[in-house]
């Protein structure tokens, strides 16, 4: 089969969400729907045992919570879906946005009861900024919830984006008897169902038939009638074009948990959503088409199998085809690599695969060569542009409590930090490390890591940094003076550059008056640039 036929059967996309609005759910019930599990479980169930698939680490098992990206691929009606699920929680934010670098549209998950959260917002300002294409789910229909309107209205007003709503529901919480799906004018009936697919929908070829009252009663059938036709008159017709570009979010209402109206919503994504697109790199757009291979990595992760200790990169496939055991050109530090056992994933199933295209994301096993931002390609050297990074947050002091297992916690905390959780900085005398993240979460997250993966012991002690910035100068010997006047503040990177841990917002803007020499950068991302210069 042509690249271009394969690159057209391929969707991949993000699904985020405010924690607790059921992204996970959502995830696993497209799995569902697409034959990829045969029974869902439910997160944060006593009844069902299981665990949300895409959820596979002990930790996240524990707490009922997303925190690293889970990457899944199924084939339906033949086209091959990858969905990236990524962390809703605020404080693994870092993740997410990077991932939303690797995919090409994405689903964004709405609780009916709250609307529009701040961790919502914020995450689509990520998708607006590349004008990602946005379908929304609004979720948890069958529990009780705002006014459809309202919650339409606060989605234009608060995400900045216009809303087209191809499916309509029925009542609401108790009231709730289903929706009428408004772009192929079927009715679907709810039916609570946790672990299996919903029946099959009813054809409504007029509304005005007696037919919808003899389904949801007469009350009901002249208000779904009376909506329609509002919604008819408010929102223009749904423009294809307009969603690609960013500029219109189709609406789609149901209830996850009870696999209600997910259907509907994967029908209508593989029609409408992008196929693989191309990314900008230092020497110009990378197109999908082109034939020879280019991806780059955006997730690291340490101990996917706790029992292997291995260690993956995820790398988003941009053009070409990969090949297994074929060589490739790392273009950071300019060496050939091959691969004898990439994967693809279906949750924390692997199978090894002998290639892939452009929309696949592939995990590459790893010793230590990558780094979240690298370039790998077939041929010349050439640098992906736009993995986010963020400056730390809080900051904090790494004890070891177990003095006899001193090695096992240097190498856990420098594989956690590899995956990008957090950065870790290193200060002189005695190597004491600092661990930076965006958020308290990670600390317990690392420290439970530490623990179970690494059989390391450790304690987090809170500093008191305000920011943590990476230097660059047109005067060396400025530098150098800084250096020695700052050394207590002064640590190192793991790439050993030279860090200032600033205490306070004074402190670092009187370092920027008394050295105009040098520029003090508040994220790392300079140092990818210099690495790729």
């Amino acid at each position: 089969m042509s690249i271009e036929k394969e690159i057209g059967k391929r969707r991949t996309f993000g699904i985020i969400s405010h924690p607790d609005a059921g992204k996970t759910t959502l995830t696993e019930k497209l799995l569902l729907f697409g034959g990829a599990i045969q029974t869902a479980g439910a997160v944060k169930s006593n009844k069902i045992k299981k665990t949300a698939t895409s959820d596979f680490m002990e930790i996240e098992k524990q707490r009922g919570i997303s925190v690293a990206t889970s990457v899944m691929a199924f084939n339906y009606r033949d086209t091959q879906i990858n969905i990236l699920d990524t962390p809703g929680h605020k404080d693994f934010a870092e993740d997410t946005f990077r991932t939303l670098t690797a995919v090409d549209s994405v689903i964004l998950v709405i609780d009916c009861a709250n609307g529009v959260e701040s961790q919502t917002e914020k995450l689509m300002e990520v998708c607006r900024m590349r004008n990602t294409p946005v379908i929304v789910f609004i979720n948890k229909m069958d529990r009780e919830g705002r006014d459809a309107f309202d919650l339409l209205d606060e989605l234009e007003e608060k995400l900045n984006i216009k809303v087209r709503p191809l499916s309509w529901p029925i009542g609401i919480g108790e009231t709730f008897q289903g929706v009428y799906n408004m772009h192929r004018g079927e009715l679907n009936l709810f039916e609570g169902n946790k672990t299996n697919i919903a029946k099959e929908n009813v054809k409504i070829d007029d509304l005005s038939s007696n037919q919808l009252d003899d389904f949801v009663g007469a009350e009901s059938a002249a208000e779904l009638r009376e909506e329609v036709d509002l919604v008819n008159g408010v929102y223009d017709e749904l423009d294809t074009q307009d969603y690609l570009q960013g500029n219109v979010a189709p609406v789609f209402f149901g209830s996850a948990l009870n696999n209600f109206g997910v259907q509907e919503l994967l029908n209508t994504f593989i029609e409408i959503a992008p196929t693989p697109r191309g990314r900008e790199a230092d020497s110009g757009l990378i197109s999908p088409t082109d034939s020879k291979f280019s991806g780059f990595v955006f997730k690291i992760h340490a101990n996917l199998d706790p029992k292997h200790r291995d260690r993956i990169a995820f790398l988003r496939i941009v053009s070409g085809k990969f090949e297994r055991n074929k060589f490739y050109q790392h273009s950071r530090i300019s060496k050939k690599l091959k691969f004898a056992n990439p994967t693809s994933f279906m949750a924390q199933d692997k199978s090894v695969i002998d290639e892939a295209f452009p929309g696949d994301v592939i995990g590459l096993y790893d010793t230590g060569n990558f780094k979240i931002g690298d370039t790998l390609t077939e041929g010349e050297s050439f640098f992906f542009k736009g993995i986010p990074s963020f400056s730390p947050e809080i900051f904090k002091e790494l004890q070891n409590d177990d003095p006899m297992k001193a090695k096992q916690l240097d190498k856990g905390i420098q594989q956690l930090t590899d995956e990008g959780v957090a950065q870790l900085f290193i200060k002189q005398p005695g190597n004491r490390k600092i661990v930076g993240t965006v958020g308290e979460l990670q600390f317990e997250v690392i420290q439970y890591r530490l623990k179970h993966e690494y059989s390391a012991a450790c304690t987090f002690i809170s500093k008191n940094y305000h920011k943590a910035c990476w230097m660059t100068t047109t005067d060396e010997n400025q530098l150098e003076d800084f250096l020695k006047r700052k050394a207590n503040y002064i640590a190192s990177d793991k790439d050993g550059n030279p860090v200032f841990l600033a205490e306070s917002a004074w402190l670092l803007s009187s370092a920027e008056e008394d050295f105009p020499a040098i520029t003090f950068h508040k994220t790392s991302e300079f140092k990818l640039e210099q690495a790729n210069s």
